[in-house]
C-alpha cells in the first residue's frame, strides 16, 4: 500500500479504513463477527489506518470492536477516534445544526471533559495512546482554540500521539493549530461533495493532511445503490430520498461509463480521482465485504491521465446533486 504523509512524521496508508459502518444502525444489522471479519480483510490487505470514534455504536461499541481487532498487532496500526458526541451523562450539550431529517448532534467539547473522553477511548480501544485524535465537531459554545489547548496537554502526557479536527472550517484550523500543530482535518470529501477550497488552500499553507470521510458518498458513488433498506441510516439523508436518489444515478451515468471504459469500478474510479487532488490526502472508505474493501484499496495503486482527470472534471461540472448531505 502506498502511503502519504499527514502533517509532520505521520505516516498512514494512501486508503484507509472507516469503521464507523461496522456498528448496527448505519447500513442496517450486523453483528461483531462479521464486523471482525471486515476489520481483519482491511489491516491485512494494507489498510492500517483505522478511523473510529466514541460515538460510533452505543456505549464505545465501535472502539471496542477496533481494540479487539488491533490486540496483537498494535504496532503496525494507526488508531484515530474521535471526541464531543458521546457526552457523559449529566453534561450539558450544545446543538451543532446538520443537514440530515434529524436536524443536529448535540456537543460537548469543554477543555474539562477532554481528557476524560481520551482515557474512556483508551479502556475502549484497549491502548496506551491514541495515534490520531480528533475534536468530533466543533463546539459552538467553547472557543476551538480551548478545546486545542486541552487537547495539547493529551500530547504532553503521553496520551495522544498527534492531533487532528474534523468537520472544521479553514478559519477553526488556523485558531487551533496556532495552540497545537494539527497534523489533519477529516472533512466530508468526495466527487459528489467538494472540498472547501478555504479550507484546502489553509491545510496547504499549514502541513495539514486531509482525511476526506464518506469518500464514495455513503456508497453513492460504487454505482450500485438503488434503494435502501430497513434500519440504513441513509434514510435521513436527502440526497437518498427515492426521488432524489433515481435523479442522482441518472446524473452521474457520465462517471460510471467512464469507470467502465477504464476497466474499473465506479469506486475506484471515485478513489482516484480523490487521492489526485492533493498530495496529503488521504480516503477512508468503510466496507463490510471483505471483497469490497480489497477493491477499493487497489484504486491506491491506479494513476489516472491528466486526459482521464479533465474528462472527470467536466462531467461533475454538470452533475448538479439533488439533495444535502450531513453537513
Amino acid at each position: 500500500m502506498k502511503t502519504r504523509e499527514l502533517g509532520n512524521n505521520l505516516t498512514v496508508p494512501a486508503i484507509g479504513f472507516g469503521a464507523m459502518v461496522l456498528s448496527p444502525g448505519v447500513y442496517g444489522d450486523i453483528d461483531d463477527t462479521r464486523a471482525e471479519t471486515a476489520l481483519k480483510a482491511a489491516l491485512d490487505a494494507g489498510a492500517v489506518h483505522i478511523d473510529t470514534s466514541d460515538a460510533y455504536g452505543v456505549n464505545g461499541h465501535n472502539e471496542r470492536l477496533v481494540g479487539r481487532a488491533i490486540k496483537g498487532r498494535r504496532d503496525e496500526v494507526v488508531v484515530a477516534t474521535k471526541f464531543g458526541l458521546a457526552i457523559p451523562e449529566g453534561e450539558a450539550s450544545r446543538s451543532h445544526p446538520v443537514g440530515y431529517a434529524f436536524g443536529e448532534l448535540r456537543v460537548n467539547a469543554e477543555p474539562r471533559l477532554v481528557r476524560r473522553y481520551a482515557e474512556r477511548s483508551l479502556r475502549n480501544l484497549d491502548t496506551d495512546v491514541i495515534d490520531l485524535y480528533y475534536a468530533h465537531y466543533v463546539d459552538p459554545g467553547v472557543p476551538i482554540e480551548e478545546t486545542a489547548g486541552a487537547m495539547a496537554e493529551l500530547v504532553e502526557a503521553g496520551l495522544v500521539k498527534h492531533l487532528g479536527l474534523s468537520n472544521v472550517t479553514a478559519d477553526e484550523l488556523r485558531r487551533a493549530h496556532a495552540v497545537h500543530p494539527v497534523a489533519a482535518v477529516q472533512n466530508e470529501w468526495s466527487m459528489w461533495r467538494p472540498v472547501d477550497p478555504d479550507l484546502l488552500k489553509a491545510a496547504r499553507e499549514l502541513g495539514v493532511g486531509i482525511v476526506a470521510w464518506s469518500p464514495l458518498g455513503n456508497g453513492f458513488l460504487t454505482g450500485t445503490v438503488q434503494r435502501l433498506g430497513e434500519g440504513d441510516f441513509r434514510h435521513n439523508a436527502p440526497r437518498f430520498s427515492a426521488d432524489n436518489l433515481a435523479s442522482n444515478n441518472d446524473r452521474y451515468a457520465p462517471i460510471r461509463d467512464l469507470a467502465t471504459r477504464l476497466g474499473i469500478t465506479p469506486a475506484q474510479l471515485a478513489l482516484a480521482w480523490l487521492l489526485h487532488q492533493y498530495e496529503h490526502v488521504v480516503a477512508i472508505p468503510g466496507s463490510r465485504t471483505p471483497a469490497h474493501i480489497e477493491e477499493n484499496l487497489a484504486a491506491a495503486d491506479l494513476v489516472l491521465h491528466p486526459d482521464t482527470l479533465a474528462r472527470i472534471d467536466e462531467a461533475l461540472a454538470g452533475f448538479e446533486v439533488t439533495g444535502g448531505t450531513l453537513l
